[in-house]
């Protein structure tokens, strides 16, 4: 595992506690693309959390960049997010 996923996983983890949170390092799909040319990388987090619990997608994926807004500024380039609430189904 990547040190910028494991630190993605701690930040996310201390933030929302969740009950299941994968990240997927995306970085090798785009390599040569405008936005990784400065090392910066692309990210996949699905995320599982009482935090979103009703909760707009929106706010969601708020609450998740500003959680990592610091690495948004020197590490992660691009960040898909799927965050859910405990009682929402895949």
């Amino acid at each position: 595992m990547s040190n910028r996923v494991t630190r993605i996983r701690e930040i996310l983890t201390r933030a929302f506690a969740p009950l299941a949170l994968e990240i997927e390092d995306q970085s090798h799909l785009h390599a040569g693309h405008a936005g990784a040319r400065d090392g910066r990388g692309h990210f996949h987090v699905r995320i599982v959390a009482s935090a979103f619990a009703g909760q707009p997608l929106l706010a969601r994926h708020r609450q998740v960049n500003a959680a990592l807004a610091d690495m948004l500024k020197t590490d992660i380039h691009a960040l898909a997010i799927e965050a859910r609430a405990p009682d929402e189904s895949h």
